[in-house]
């Protein structure tokens, strides 16, 4: 076990009480050393953004604040959140179905950037500014079909999607844009695919965007200097032990710079799961464990509705079990010795399964699940008041502080 999950583990053990434990545990020294290597990593011209939707948090959004460029925001509330806490952090505002009253704020705010989604909110953003007497700075989202590019579980284009504007309508767009200097265009945005696990194919999706900018601000007169390439990089939740290569997509992504000619254009990345995914521990304490039709299952405190991950990814979440000697009780403990077991949740419903046949050596009832990966689009997609069980506590790890489990 490395010496941060010796302390996560540490933590757990030090955080139950007289309830059984339900905790999210967040390493905020090891979320800074990975965010200030990935930016350090990028060539001059890329900047890193942050996607808020992973992980709102606010401790984890200052950890990030001093090594990213800024923030994206999907949402009026997101907006809200950063503009309360970060004034003057640059931010960027994307995503389909915005309000007039969230795009009103992003004008008043200082949104750096707007993306775009379709015509109609082209024309409505036009109509807010002209009545606020505002410019909107924006990006057009581009829904481009490609050729030969990897399909990933999470598709978010290339094909019929409610996300960004088809390419096919593109001149339409810069013909309206032509007649309306209340906005300026900078650029476009791409984000076709979530879940990239392959750094090659990465780069290769990144080299078709790089060419098609080119061609249009060539084709059209352009004067743009700005690609925002979203995020998509994701996490290896089935083999943990084979994630993402970061060092060669780094390195190839310099030499693709400087061979597709993109030295003078600011190219962004907005990722939220690859940044915080890995500071992030769900640990729940076994409450019971059970046999059924030839199957154990281990009955943790919490379950999907804090912790959906792998439900909403399809996979089976992987974990490590913290011993806890105590146990309170005059009668046997019950648990299991070199067996495959199932991890179910407190919900009422079948679907509520964390990990499936998961071997372990021992396990015990009292014991400590602690699932890893859990730092992103864990709490913040969960249905959190489904059955009105409580909240687990939030716990963040400072690596100026020794442990302790009073952070919340």
């Amino acid at each position: 076990m490395t010496l941060s999950l010796t302390r996560v583990a540490e933590t757990a053990l030090l955080a139950c009480g007289d309830e059984p434990l339900c905790a999210y545990i967040y390493d905020l020294d090891a979320l800074a050393k990975h965010a200030a290597a990935l930016a350090a990593s990028l060539p001059d011209n890329c900047e890193l953004f942050y996607a808020v939707k992973a992980n709102s948090d606010l401790p984890i959004l200052q950890t990030l604040a001093p090594h990213v460029r800024g923030f994206e925001v999907a949402s009026g509330g997101e907006l809200d959140w950063i503009r309360r806490h970060f004034p003057d952090a640059p931010v960027i505002f994307g995503g389909p179905g915005k309000l007039d009253s969230e795009l009103a704020a992003a004008l008043e705010s200082g949104v750096e950037l707007l993306h775009v989604e379709s015509l109609l909110e082209l024309r409505r953003l036009a109509w807010l500014a002209r009545s606020m007497n505002k410019q909107a700075d924006v990006l057009l989202r581009i829904n481009l079909a490609l050729d030969g590019v990897p399909a990933t579980t999470l598709t978010m284009g290339g094909r019929a999607t409610p996300f960004g504007i088809d390419a096919g309508r593109l001149p339409e767009c810069l013909t309206w844009l032509a007649r309306h200097p209340e906005i300026r265009l900078h650029g476009f945005h791409f984000h076709l695919m979530s879940h990239q696990l392959d750094a090659g194919a990465h780069l290769a999706l990144l080299r078709q965007y790089f060419r098609q900018t080119r061609q249009w601000q060539e084709q059209f007169g352009l004067t743009i200097n700005r690609l925002n390439v979203g995020g998509g990089i994701g996490i290896n939740y089935r083999e943990p032990g084979r994630q993402f290569d970061w060092n060669a997509f780094s390195n190839g992504l310099a030499v693709l710079v400087e061979s597709e000619n993109m030295q003078d254009w600011r190219i962004r990345f907005e990722p939220g799961r690859y940044l915080t995914a890995a500071c992030g521990y769900y640990a729940m304490q076994v409450l019971d464990i059970k046999q059924c039709f030839g199957r154990y299952f281990a009955v943790g405190r919490g379950g999907t509705h804090h912790f959906r991950t792998p439900y909403a990814q399809g996979h089976s979440h992987p974990f490590f079990i913290v011993p806890r000697e105590h146990w309170p009780y005059p009668f046997p403990r019950p648990g299991v010795e070199q067996a495959e077991i199932t991890v179910v949740g407190q919900l009422c419903t079948p679907k509520d399964v964390l990990a499936v046949n998961a071997p372990v050596e021992r396990l015990r009832v009292g014991d400590l699940l602690v699932f890893s990966y859990a730092g992103a689009y864990a709490w913040h997609i969960s249905h959190h008041d489904f059955l009105r069980h409580p909240h687990p506590r939030h716990i963040y790890l400072d690596p100026q502080e020794p442990v302790h489990a009073a952070n919340q």
